[in-house]
């Protein structure tokens, strides 16, 4: 193979909405179709797209975001064709974002790798193994916000969706061969349909680690300005680290301040936390949350794991990463140490109870957890799940 790289031939340059919506004529009617975006969110709450690279049949098309109204790009969207991506997860939020819809069927080029046996590959892996295409490399810094485009990022964007979907053809052909096709839709599906968009403003204080400490009036307030900043970042569409920072949010809790000068003195806090009126309204929902009884660790009341399972937990962790390895699988596609604490907890929507991860590793954990089977160790195969045989 040689040191070249393999740029796409051609591409159309899409600045206007005629000529968006000839595109999106011609998609509606495809089949298969390719699908990328490039996007900022650096400093916004949601994801600024400022360009989408489609591809199919008869060509590629490079649209520019900034200049053309992406909702039209929805008739593609709901359409049967299938849309074909890698990591899409990200794009899917833009698209949702964009368009208010994500497509109806859709293949995961990154998960069907996972399920022949990668470990989270770039596309630009996939695309030298698989087909020997060395594409350029991405430049993390670019600013595709910035008008006019280069060619250097034209091409880079063409080259996103060039080969996309001869690779979902060559990764299709090869789960066929090994009977794994379903396993992919399934997993992709999963994908395609689980929760996106702004998050729950009530349960923004779980993410913040140092609150997990936190007790009565003083985890209460922190509940409390953990949503008021979520709520505030999506209004004002900032990172909520902009409004205000985590270490200001526990600052806050801890003291629970009563006047601005106490507010401005804590730590985490600066003059741009505390203008334009910020400082009374936080100041107001601290006082409404310092009477107020902290909120559940959970809405609806989850199963605590067993006791007597507790040590069970990283036997079987171990368990399932070896069967992973053997049956050529990414450990976190077939369960991840969450999905088999669901399992164990009986979580009813464990997702090892369901689908194809039940007979591979599901129903296997339910027969040793009830007894019907042990864990053995045997020398050259690893840990080994076996009839359990009363003494």
């Amino acid at each position: 193979m040689s040191d070249a790289t393999d740029g796409p031939a051609g591409f159309d340059l899409i600045e206007d909405d005629l000529a968006f919506g000839r595109l999106v004529d011609r998609l509606v009617e495809a089949e298969r179709y390719a699908v990328d975006t490039e996007f900022h969110r650096e400093r916004t709450y949601f994801p600024q797209v400022a360009v989408v690279q489609i591809a199919d049949e008869h060509g590629i098309a490079v649209v520019d975001a900034l200049a053309v109204d992406l909702e039209p790009f929805a008739r593609v969207l709901r359409g049967p064709g299938l849309a074909v991506m890698h990591a899409a997860r990200q794009d899917l939020e833009v698209m949702e974002r964009s368009c208010g819809m994500v497509p109806s069927r859709l293949v995961d080029t990154q998960v069907a790798a996972g399920v022949l046996g990668y470990t989270t590959p770039s596309l630009a892996t996939l695309l030298e193994r698989e087909l020997g295409v060395r594409t350029a490399k991405a430049d993390r810094l670019t600013d595709w916000l910035k008008r006019p485009l280069t060619p250097a990022q034209l091409e880079y964007a063409a080259s996103d969706v060039a080969h996309l979907l001869e690779l979902e053809a060559q990764l299709a052909g090869r789960l066929a061969e090994r009977d794994r096709t379903a396993w992919v839709e399934e997993a992709c599906e999963e994908l395609r349909s689980e929760p996106r968009g702004p998050r729950d403003p009530d349960e923004a204080w779980r993410r913040i680690k140092e609150i997990r400490h936190l007790k009565g009036s003083a985890l209460s307030v922190a509940q409390a300005v953990a949503g008021w900043r979520e709520r505030r970042a999506a209004a004002s569409d900032l990172t909520p680290r902009f409004v205000m920072s985590d270490l200001g949010v526990v600052s806050v809790a801890s003291s629970a301040p009563r006047t601005e000068e106490e507010l401005r003195s804590l730590r985490g806090l600066d003059g741009r936390s505390l203008k334009n009126g910020t400082a009374e309204e936080l100041l107001a929902v601290v006082d409404a949350a310092r009477t107020s009884a902290p909120a559940r660790a959970s809405a609806a009341p989850v199963p605590e794991l067993p006791g007597e399972l507790r040590p069970a937990l990283p036997l079987i962790a171990a368990w399932v990463s070896q069967q992973a390895r053997d049956m050529d699988l990414e450990t976190a596609l077939l369960a991840t140490r969450a999905d088999i604490e669901a399992l164990l907890r009986g979580a009813p929507d464990a997702r090892l109870s369901t689908g194809w991860r039940t007979e591979l590793v599901g129903e296997p954990i339910r027969r040793l957890i009830e007894g019907e089977a042990a864990l053995a160790f045997e020398r050259g195969r690893g840990l080994v799940l076996t009839a359990h045989r009363p003494a």
